[in-house]
């Protein structure tokens, strides 16, 4: 600690919660010793300083040392030369009591995490004033409510309560991390693995921040392929622990399942079959022997350890769903959220007249948008409407998306499980005939496989990804043939 107070360029006597002591005694200690900027918080940054200058003394230093160039008194004086602040403050010489009153350099993380702390009450403060005034307006409560809570968790996860403009350099520098881990991780994809191999070729895996819609028709398995993705992200997350107490994800993630249409039993009911091969037909109906009781209960063991959290409450409202996706990030973590399906999602009580198509819009507007915020994928499942049923050829398309609205603008994928099966196995001719035996052939050649078919992304090519699926299990695979992958570009 600093042995007497020095001259600064703005203290009151009555402020915002701040130490300049600190400052001061952290930016002694880079100065002094430029490697105790490797043990600093991670999270601090030139913003969390309450002294102005020190906001920029500790900004150049820090460019500095991340270009490789030594940062001490005599290289910043001048840069800082023109500065009326630095001047004032006394120009070298403060720099130079800076380095001769620095503690311990050990002692740097110390007052680094003291500066943060500081700075986030002071965040606080002022979140907590614009929260009074906006409550004295006629604003809708519930809209302000949902507003403070964003604001309150970005504070949590970033330290401030508004990120505003990024420079050009921290977004490259964002770009070329994630091309970094793609290239280093098995199999070169940037995003989630969702362990079905063709179609992380297809789309490079689940991106942070993209809003991915699956549709189909009923009885397609669009509930069955997102439980089988979630379950496949869930059983590999593996973490590593950073020296700030934070995870760092090694592979897999913990996942959020929004099961508006099914009970968490009957989800639970699915992703047993999926892990004990057990029929989940005969599941149901309690036709196991003693075998596949014990593999049963052996798969519920292994799946109670995955980080998959089921929430099946129905109507839930996109308020709530975002707010109860925010306490989980916070609390055990997130990185992907499955929302099954996308027009069970409600408005709630915001006193709207909206129609359904402007609501559904609404809805994955809000979709979009929570992805963006929390970083991470989000996969939001879609009834398609009933002209498919009146083509020939029922392979659905974008324009089949019930309520679609800004559905197709607002998703980064769209994505449409279709099984031929399903409708070929509805037209068999009588048994016998010329046309049965030519109606076998067919069912020959597409028993047990599903298509996958992308019908847009924003990042990448469309195409049809040919899956397995067996039917008895409702689970997706990989096809062991070396011709599945059918892709093509528009």
């Amino acid at each position: 600690m600093l042995d007497s107070p020095m001259p600064t360029a703005s203290d009151t006597p009555q402020s915002l919660p701040h130490n300049l002591e600190a400052e001061q005694a952290l930016l002694g200690c880079l100065l002094f010793d430029n490697g105790a900027y490797e043990r600093l918080y991670d999270g601090l940054a030139a913003r969390h300083f309450y002294e102005p200058f020190h906001q920029k003394l500790f900004a150049t230093i820090e460019e500095q040392i991340r270009v490789g160039h030594l940062a001490e008194p005599i290289v910043l004086m001048d840069k800082f030369k023109n500065d009326q602040a630095f001047n004032d403050l006394g120009g070298i010489r403060y720099l130079a009591d800076l380095v001769d009153r620095a503690p311990p350099a050990a002692n740097a993380s110390d007052y680094a995490r003291v500066i943060y702390d500081l700075a986030l009450r002071r965040d606080l403060i002022r979140l907590g004033g614009d929260i009074a005034r906006a409550a004295s307006t006629e604003q809708n409560g519930r809209d302000q409510i949902e507003k403070a809570e964003a604001q309150l968790y970005d504070m949590a996860e970033k330290g401030t309560s508004s990120t505003g403009f990024k420079t050009f350099s921290e977004a490259v520098t964002g770009a070329i991390s994630n091309a970094e881990e793609a290239f280093h991780r098995d199999g070169g994809l940037s995003g989630l693995a969702t362990r079905l191999d063709d179609l992380d070729r297809q789309i490079g895996g689940l991106h942070k921040s993209d809003l991915i819609i699956l549709a189909g028709r009923p009885s397609m398995g669009k509930t069955a392929l997102a439980t089988n993705i979630a379950m496949n992200v869930a059983k590999r997350y593996r973490f590593e622990m950073q020296p700030d107490g934070t995870r760092k994800n090694v592979d897999g993630g913990v996942v959020a399942f929004y099961s508006l249409e099914m009970s968490a039993d009957q989800l639970a009911t699915r992703l047993l079959a999926d892990a004990s091969g057990v029929s989940s037909d005969r599941l149901r109906k309690g036709e196991i022997d003693a075998v596949e009781f014990s593999r049963l209960k052996d798969a519920a063991m292994e799946i109670a350890s995955y980080p998959l959290y089921i929430d099946d409450t129905g109507g839930l409202s996109l308020a709530k769903l975002t707010a109860r996706a925010r306490r989980l990030k916070r609390t055990a973590g997130l990185d992907c959220i499955v929302v099954d399906y996308l027009q069970l999602v409600t408005l709630g009580d915001t006193g709207s007249q909206q129609n359904r198509v402007q609501e559904v819009s609404t809805i994955t507007m809000g979709l979009k948008s929570l992805a963006k915020e929390l970083q991470v994928p989000v996969i939001a499942l879609s009834q398609l409407s009933r002209q498919v049923e009146s083509r020939d050829d029922k392979r659905p398309q974008l324009s089949d998306l019930r309520e679609s609205g800004s559905i197709e603008q607002d998703a980064d994928i769209v994505m449409f499980v279709y099984r031929e099966s399903y409708y070929l196995g509805r037209a068999e001719p009588k048994e016998g005939t010329p046309e049965h035996l030519t109606w076998q052939d067919e069912m020959d050649k597409v028993r047990g496989t599903a298509e996958v078919i992308i019908g847009k992304q924003r990042h990448g090519p469309i195409g049809t990804v040919r899956l397995a699926f067996d039917e008895n299990v409702t689970r997706f695979g990989n096809l062991a043939r070396q011709d599945r992958y059918d892709s093509y570009h528009e």
